[in-house]
């Protein structure tokens, strides 16, 4: 059985659980929180420690999957971890991945351990779908669509602003733009022709809201380059209408194929989530079972799920893989 510590405790951290109490080769040895674990109720009853004393309990799980926050908390979290567990996390602002990459590498050469990160399912199974779809049909062109549904990520950037209690982000797909994608036109679409954001906020008494508004439009890998609507609600108002955490998505190859690419080929790859972190957790339970395989291997270092052999990720030896889903 593989031994699986969970770094946070928020919906990605429930998500996890969820997940590996699933997992018929996993185990969960405990939650790692930075609130007082005393005030922790899991949902399978399992043990909660004190993020602060987790290097006492080295040794006792064989990955540790990180469930915080792209913004701020994973790029500090996953490389200082790194030095002494397998990791997994879900690190998703795309445009710093590279550098990302990078440190956690450093501490996880320097641990002995293997890391995984940018995990889930955008980056994480959209990636596999852009590569595929680029591999096969390399005269095209890709697009990415997202939503609508609520990003996490994005919700948590807008949180860690000074006066704001509670948020909600939505990212909205332009179906106008959709419909040309699908019709193999390949446009040339801007970030901003592709999507729009629509934020629900919920701040303190007396915060200054225009300057609330502003930060939101105007954060860079965030919202700065979307058209974004920041609607001011009360707690009421987002716990009855914006509770839940939906999401999905679209991944688009088109191209064309024969001698003269006289034919056109569409590859396309979806999702429709009820929930968005408890998805996203089974990715990231799937990631950890590959990254103790990986160790056990005598692999080291930072990985994505571009570098893992897909029979990595599955319960199933790769003898099962071929009889039944090859």
């Amino acid at each position: 059985m593989i031994n699986v510590g969970i770094y946070g405790y928020g919906n990605l951290g429930k998500g996890v659980e969820c997940a590996v109490n699933g997992s018929p080769d996993m185990k969960l040895y405990g939650v790692f929180t930075r609130r007082n674990p005393e005030s922790i109720s899991t949902l399978t009853g399992t043990n909660v420690y004190r993020a602060d004393d987790i290097i006492s309990h080295k040794g006792c799980m064989d990955v540790l999957i990180i469930c915080g926050g792209s913004a701020t908390d994973l790029p500090q979290m996953t490389p200082e971890l790194a030095r002494n567990f397998n990791v997994v996390d879900s690190y998703d602002n795309h445009s710093h991945i590279p550098e990302y990459f990078e440190r956690v590498n450093s501490s996880a050469l320097l641990g002995g351990t293997v890391a995984v990160i940018s995990g889930g399912w955008d980056p994480g199974l959209f990636s596999l779908a852009r590569v595929y779809g680029s591999s096969v049909l390399p005269d095209g062109e890709h697009y990415t669509f997202w939503g609508k549904g609520v990003s996490q990520g994005h919700s948590d950037a807008i949180r860690r602003i000074p006066g704001v209690i509670d948020a909600r982000q939505y990212t909205i797909p332009v179906p106008q733009a959709m419909e040309r994608v699908r019709n193999g036109e390949n446009p040339v679409l801007t970030t901003r022709e592709k999507h729009t954001r629509e934020c629900f906020v919920v701040v303190e008494d007396g915060a200054d809201r225009s300057a609330i508004e502003e930060a939101i439009k105007t954060m860079p890998a965030y919202f700065a380059d979307y058209d974004t609507t920041v609607n001011f609600v009360s707690a009421e108002e987002l716990k009855r209408d914006h509770s839940g955490l939906p999401h999905g998505g679209t991944v688009i190859r088109s191209g064309v194929t024969g001698i003269n690419g006289e034919n056109k080929e569409t590859f396309e790859f979806s999702l429709n989530l009820d929930s968005n972190p408890e998805f996203t957790g089974s990715v990231l339970t799937a990631l950890a079972r590959a990254a103790v395989r990986m160790r056990k291997k005598g692999e080291k270092g930072c990985f994505t799920i571009l570098d893992i052999p897909p029979y990595m990720l599955s319960p199933e030896n790769p003898e099962e893989l071929r009889k039944h889903l090859l």
